[in-house]
């Protein structure tokens, strides 16, 4: 694969688009904040304090502990309902700039309740809520995924997850285990997201991004699941991979966040050209766009032009993400119709 001549930001902007791995935590606008600290009295206002305490930046250290350390400053800003919609409408309005046409959104109620202690229920509520507006003033399909720390406790994991399978006809169509990979293990929470999974809700495992292969085989085997939040170290073990071929495993991959949280240590040896020639089923996500200071075209960007990933290949891997929505089959039809009629459009450009 080779690098294609540069084009504007313009150009990818222009290319219909799906994020099947973004947190809601990490999409917030730093001016929301700003905002949001100036009206609940938060003294960590201003651009220049703030900054750098939920976004990073060229001159920290790329490692998972600076960049999980944003998330615990993030935590102190979700004050009431109208800032967890807002933020949540917000991120959709993004999306929407960025020409995604389908976003899967994950929130951590655990997280968005914690500075003011709001029942979890309704902090699920508020973010269905938000997440109505605006798809519905965006025209971006939004569905949402409600997400576990692995260094939580069990027993607000079970409370998460029935709650989630409770609005599954509102919204929620899937449930996340996200947190420290390489400080806590997923094995306890196999029994709760099996029963999730058989009550109706898609799941998907953040595994092989912090830790080694062996959790992405423990996420494919023993969760069952049918996708994996980046899954870029399943390379560095060949039955791993033999085993997400034969399984057909869906790679949520976020190349510049791989690289900010210490995953990846120079982005020029990401391994998502060697996962696409292993036929891996490979998609490109954002992750968490605002502490990446990113939007999902400039990882395209990236892909095509850093790592020689052709627009072609981009476009079937942007497919493949529409057919691993956790949508209906009728839905994901749909989905993929629309699409594919988007880059029929622009076809001479590929």
């Amino acid at each position: 694969m080779h690098a294609k001549a540069r084009r504007s930001l313009d150009f990818y902007t222009a290319l219909p688009k799906v994020d099947l791995h973004r947190h809601l935590e990490g999409s917030v606008r730093l001016s929301t904040l700003i905002e949001i600290g100036h009206i609940h009295e938060i003294n960590l206002v201003g651009t220049e304090h703030l900054r750098p305490l939920v976004q990073v930046g060229e001159d920290e250290p790329y490692t998972f502990e600076n960049f999980l350390s944003k998330f615990a400053t993030l935590r102190l800003f979700y004050r009431s309902p109208d800032v967890i919609g807002r933020i949540t409408r917000e991120a959709i309005e993004d999306a929407a700039i960025d020409n995604i046409r389908y976003l899967e959104l994950r929130f951590t109620p655990v997280a968005l309740s914690k500075a003011e202690d709001f029942p979890l229920g309704e902090v699920m509520d508020w973010v269905i809520d938000g997440a109505q507006k605006g798809e519905a003033e965006s025209g971006v399909k939004t569905r949402l995924i409600a997400s576990i720390n692995r260094h939580e406790s069990l027993e607000l994991a079970e409370k998460v997850a029935r709650l989630a399978v409770e609005r599954k006809d509102r919204g929620i169509v899937g449930l996340d285990l996200a947190g420290s990979e390489a400080t806590a293990p997923a094995a306890p929470f196999i029994g709760i997201f099996r029963e999730a999974r058989q009550a109706g809700l898609d799941i998907t495992i953040h595994a092989g991004e912090w830790g080694g292969p062996e959790n992405v085989h423990q996420a494919i085997e023993d969760f069952k699941t049918q996708r994996v939040g980046h899954g870029v170290r399943v390379m560095e073990d060949p039955h791993t991979v033999a085993l997400a071929q034969e399984r057909g495993t869906t790679f949520e991959v976020c190349i510049t966040s791989n690289y900010q949280s210490g995953v990846i240590p120079v982005l020029a040896t990401h391994p998502f050209a060697r996962m696409l020639s292993a036929d891996l089923n490979v998609t490109l996500n954002t992750d968490d766009p605002s502490i990446s200071q990113i939007i999902l075209s400039q990882e395209y960007r990236l892909a095509n032009e850093e790592l020689g990933i052709p627009l072609s290949i981009l476009r079937d891997q942007t497919l493949a993400a529409a057919r691993a929505a956790m949508l209906p089959d009728s839905e994901r039809a749909d989905l993929v119709e629309m699409l594919t009629a988007g880059y029929q459009k622009i076809a001479s450009t590929l």
